[in-house]
């Protein structure tokens, strides 16, 4: 059965005016936290490959992206490194697990060091209330960032096309899969559509100044028309078996996914059986100028994962 222990989505809502922040090359520094992840790895290459300034936030050397970018070791629970990481950085593109402590502390060095301008990917929803806790952990960090005044835009991408690595194996053993999502339809997105949509706006970020995007691919689709394009790309039947949320919860704690993470992935599973992330936006083709992938250039590109 196919169990979720981490889950991605995302959402937004601010106000502030619009940036004039500016820089020629000679003057700009990008900092990228998350550089050894799927967006970080991703905005680092993009960045680089137009000759920015762009340094590289990672825990272990070992993984920092391959390039022309700096490389800073720093941890988000090590002040002191993440001052080191940020001095000289004009803008700061922030991706984390989204630990309201980790990232507080990331946005409050950026602003002892003068960072211009800060970019957030965070949750499509993120508010205090919300039934989600990692949507209210969100708010928690988009309500301390505000109340820095420090420029910023926030990123809130759909559900990420990289989640459907996690049903691979599945897909490879029994030719099909489950989730607990019913017909529930999204905008998927392809997380290096997103990574190029935050480099665009860390490139340059005068205008984006209190500013959320939503990011999506280009089409609204369910598991099962993510089963019928495995189906069609890998030339046999792949199944989807649809379960309650209940059912998937129980599922994922006898599987030993911790009760608050299955808990939560399973609320967030009945809400977009519900409609929760029936949106697309047009954010991504407007930052960057080029169409965001479908589901069926992601499987095309990632095949060999799933068959």
């Amino acid at each position: 059965m196919y169990l979720w222990g981490a889950f991605f989505t995302t959402d937004i809502d601010f106000g502030q005016a619009p940036s004039t922040l500016s820089l020629p090359k000679e003057k700009m520094m990008i900092l990228v936290t998350g550089a050894s992840g799927k967006i970080g790895s991703e905005a680092v290459r993009l960045l680089t490959a137009k000759q920015l300034p762009t340094r590289a936030l990672v825990r272990d050397p070992a993984r920092a992206p391959q390039g022309g970018a700096e490389v800073a070791v720093g941890d988000f629970d090590l002040p002191e490194t993440l001052d080191d990481a940020l001095s000289g950085v004009t803008t700061l593109l922030l991706i984390s697990p989204s630990v309201p402590s980790q990232e507080i502390a990331v946005i409050d060095s950026a602003v002892r060091h003068g960072v211009g301008h800060i970019v957030k990917v965070t949750n499509h929803k993120a508010t205090a209330d919300s039934p989600v806790p990692r949507r209210r952990d969100h708010a928690r960090i988009e309500a301390h960032l505000r109340a820095t005044g420090v420029a910023h835009t926030l990123l809130g991408p759909n559900l990420f096309m990289q989640n459907l690595f996690a049903i691979a194996p599945e897909v490879k053993q029994s030719h099909g899969f489950t989730m607990s999502t019913g017909d529930g339809r999204f905008g998927m997105v392809d997380a290096r559509d997103v990574a190029a949509t935050a480099a665009a706006i860390a490139a340059s970020p005068s205008g984006h100044a209190g500013r959320s995007y939503l990011l999506t691919g280009p089409e609204l689709i369910t598991y099962t028309d993510v089963a019928d394009a495995l189906t069609a790309a890998l030339g046999h039947k792949i199944d989807y078996h649809a379960i309650s949320p209940g059912t998937h919860r129980k599922a994922m704690l006898e599987a030993g996914v911790p009760e608050p993470v299955a808990t939560s992935n399973a609320h967030v599973f009945e809400l977009i059986a519900n409609g929760d992330a029936e949106w697309l936006s047009g954010d991504i083709t407007t930052i960057t100028g080029t169409q965001p992938r479908s589901l069926r250039e992601f499987l095309d590109d990632h095949l060999a994962a799933f068959g």
